[in-house]
Parts: C-alpha cells; structure tokens; sequence
C-alpha cells in the first residue's frame, strides 16, 4: 500500500457529559471527505484514543469503518500500554476490513530497541495489514531507532512511518538509509521540510477544521514540485503550527477549529480542559489571516 496525501486523525466529538457523540462524528467523517482528504485514521492521539475504554475505541473502528468503505482508505490506532490490547484492535481492524494500522511504541513501558521491535511484529501478525509506524518519543518515551526499523522492516507490512519526534536530523535518516520505509510528516511545523525530502504523505490534525489549507501546500509541493509556492502557503500556516505543535493544548485547538467552522466538537475529556476565551479569540483571528491569505495564494 502506498501512502500519499492528508491523512487526518479525526476527532471525537464529545456531548457536554463526555459521552461520544456518534452522529456528530459521522458528521466529521463525511465534511473530511467531501473536502478531499486522502485518509481518515481512527483512534490517533487527535481522537483522544487514550482516553476510551477499549469497547468504545472498537465501536469508534467500525463506525468508521462503515462511512468510509469503498471512498477513502481508513487507518485504525492501536497503540495502548498493554500489547494485548494492541492485538485487539489489530484483530478488530482485520475483522472489519481496514485499509491499514497505525503502531506506535507502548506508551510508558519505555521498552529496548529490540522489545519494541517484538511489540510492534505481534501486532502485526495479529492483522496482517499495510503498517504506518508513529515514531512520537515526546509521548512515548522512546525512540524508533535505527536497530528497531532494521528489525521491524523483515516484514513488508511495515511500509510507511508517521515521524513526530521534531528532530530534523530522523528526517534525513529516514529518506537516506530507509527509503523502503515512506516517511509520513507527523510534525506540522516542519512539513515542508518533509516534503522537499521526498515525503508524500502527511498526518496533520489541523486538517479536521482547515483540510483545503492543508491540501493546498500539498499539492503545491508534491503533487506541482513548487517549492515558491508551497514556501508562501507553509508561511501563512506557520502561525498556526506553532499554536498546534508549541502551544500545549493541541487537541483543544482542534476541537475549536472546529467548532469555527461550524463541526460540532465538544469538550476534550479529562484530564484537558477547553480553551479559555483569549485561547480563543487569539486561535480564531489566525486562522482567519491564513484563510484569507492562502486562498490568495492558491487563486493566483
């Protein structure tokens, strides 16, 4: 399986008691491909997966599932503390025909090299599906390291790479020494970077509320090769990549973009708390100039 495009981690939208919200969720599966994303992923860190009982995350799977089937590939999480729990969703999003699975490190556990890599080849001999990796130490813990991806890349299934640790210096390895491996851009304030380095793909959480934007310095940097342009359109956003990925409250972010755009979100569970006004106001009057702006980009 190729991976190539945005690929948005939804959101769970929440009632005001923080229960799911399953009709509103089906609401922002249906706005994301309507907008033209390439992707939908189900149980990523955006969709607050670590705060859902395993029932909910396995119920969340196949509705997903059953909106996207036959229109855009769909991406079920399974990352969890306890490998058991991985194999369970790995298992499910076999069962209810997933195009692919995100497997990221056991948050906590902080395993060797070696013991990640034995977590990560039980998961995928659960599910037997095309692998996108979530490198994301800033959560996790630890590194995919070099002696991880030789281990893990003996199975064909381990094909793409979502990279979220920020260093630059990981983006150059991954292009230079693992190019079997397509590196997914998982840091939003560096997705240019990611692009002029061969990168296809990009997992961007901002693409729930702001997907022509996103879509827009896509296509301007791989699919017409114009760096120009795509260096203007990356200008623009990069005030709101530095709220997503520097500000602290990323999930709440999205959750408000959202709500801007007329998406029913709700609040975050605990332990996030919504935005307070000012977050507010100073996210809304961003995302305004970058609209505004990028669309004068992508008219001329």
């Amino acid at each position: 399986m190729t991976f190539e495009g945005i690929y948005t981690p939804a959101i769970t939208p929440h009632r005001k008691d923080g229960s799911i919200d399953q009709d509103a969720f089906v609401a922002q599966i249906e706005y994301l491909i309507a907008a033209g994303v390439h992707g939908i992923i189900n149980g990523g860190s955006t969709g607050e997966y670590y705060a859902q009982s395993m029932n909910e995350r396995l119920e969340m799977a196949s509705i997903a599932r059953e909106v996207t089937k036959g229109r855009v590939p769909l991406m079920v999480g399974t990352v969890a503390i306890r490998l058991d729990d991985s194999i369970a969703m790995a298992e499910h999003a076999a069962k209810i025909g997933a195009d692919s699975i995100l497997v990221g490190s056991p948050p906590y556990a902080v395993p060797t090299e070696q013991e990640n890599a034995l977590n990560a080849l039980a998961i995928d001999r659960a599910a037997n599906l095309p692998i996108m990796l979530y490198n994301y130490p800033g959560r996790m813990g630890i590194n995919m390291g070099e002696q991880f991806l030789d281990r893990v890349g003996r199975s064909a299934n381990f094909c793409a790479i979502k990279e979220s640790s920020g260093d630059i210096n990981r983006v150059h390895l991954l292009a230079r020494d693992y190019p079997h491996i397509r590196m997914s851009c998982g840091m939003d304030d560096q997705a240019l970077e990611f692009f002029a380095w061969g990168s296809r793909s990009w997992v961007c959480g901002g693409s729930n509320f702001l997907p022509a934007e996103h879509l827009a310095l896509y296509k301007a940097c791989v699919i017409d090769g114009n760096f120009d342009k795509g260096r203007r359109i990356m200008s623009a956003l990069m005030p709101l990549m530095r709220v997503l990925e520097q500000g602290g409250k990323f999930i709440q972010c999205i959750k408000h973009g959202c709500e801007m755009m007329g998406q029913y979100a709700g609040p975050t569970r605990a332990p996030l708390k919504s935005l307070n006004k000012e977050e507010k106001r100073q996210l809304d009057q961003i995302v305004r100039v970058l609209q505004t702006t990028i669309a004068q980009i992508v008219a001329e």
